[in-house]
């Protein structure tokens, strides 16, 4: 299946999905995306950094998978997003892309490497989808429309993402909801000049829930929400945050669905103490 309009091979009037045992969707391609907007189907996005969770969350039908620069945080232990690198990523952009069948693999490009101007970004982007993403994911409104026109001219699909920039903290004034007051006619111009430019899906980040509902409504391509309301074409949230894997209160945004932390303390404790008791290894875990 190349689109929605492509007849599903079990009936006229089954609805193609992109999720389920029965969707025909080989490889999820962003015109895949926007034709869920179309019929009104929601999707999930998470971020991942490895083969394992890659492989995973592909077989769980994932259909878009992030190698954030939230892998600063979250892979190299880096206190912001600001200080992981292109070489860093890149090899964590080419585990997941090798290990996964169906989703598609969007790469974000790290704070540095694009803003400079249009070269910049394409050039960029180039060794990103060299690395085996699909799609690319940079961070700003207008001020980043000429670099989003540059990619999609490429060729290079283009994931937005506005509202609250964490690349961009320091400018904002830290982590602090966007789109109240004023400011709403802000985002809301920034979501049409990210989907003129060319991007096929739009990032909104604590963006407030109305907003984000009023930018899904006017926009063609989907949203990705986070901490942005139920409105929003779809939801991305950093895997970590939603298997518990990570400590500490959650931002409010997040909601747990396992405690992954406490299996790892678990386990780990378990086979320290067979250990030091002589339990393991056992005769059935060695050779004659």
């Amino acid at each position: 299946m190349t689109s929605s309009s492509t007849s599903p091979a079990s009936g006229a009037d089954e609805i193609p999905s992109l999720y389920g045992p029965g969707t025909t969707v080989k490889r999820v391609r962003t015109r895949h995306l926007i034709d869920a907007k179309e019929r009104g189907e929601k999707w999930a996005m998470l971020t991942s950094y490895d083969q394992y969770t890659a492989a995973l969350f592909d077989e769980a039908g994932i259909p878009a998978l992030l190698i954030g620069d939230s892998a600063a945080n979250n892979v190299y232990g880096y206190e912001t997003t600001l200080q992981v690198s292109v070489d860093e990523l890149l090899p964590l952009v080419a585990a997941v892309a090798r290990s996964t069948k169906r989703t598609l693999v969007v790469a974000d490009l790290p704070f540095g490497s694009y803003e400079a101007g249009p070269a910049q970004a394409l050039e960029t982007a180039v060794r990103f989808m060299k690395a085996g993403a699909h799609a690319v994911k940079l961070e700003g409104g207008r001020r980043m429309a000429a670099q989003i026109r540059a990619l999609t001219d490429a060729g290079i699909p283009v994931m937005g993402h506005i509202g609250f920039t964490p690349q961009s903290e320091h400018s904002i004034g830290g982590y602090r909801v966007q789109g109240r007051d004023a400011q709403a006619a802000e985002i809301v111009a920034d979501a049409h000049a990210v989907a003129d430019a060319g991007a096929f899906a739009v990032v909104l980040e604590m963006v407030t829930s109305s907003v984000a509902a009023e930018i899904t409504k006017q926009l063609p391509i989907p949203t990705v929400g986070i901490g942005a309301g139920p409105e929003t074409d779809a939801q991305v949230l950093v895997w970590q945050d939603m298997a518990g894997l990570r400590g500490g209160k959650p931002p409010r945004f997040v909601k747990r669905y396992a405690d992954l932390a406490s299996v790892l303390q678990g386990a780990v404790k378990a086979y320290a103490d067979e250990v030091r008791a002589g339990e393991f290894p056992a005769r059935e875990h060695g050779f004659e």
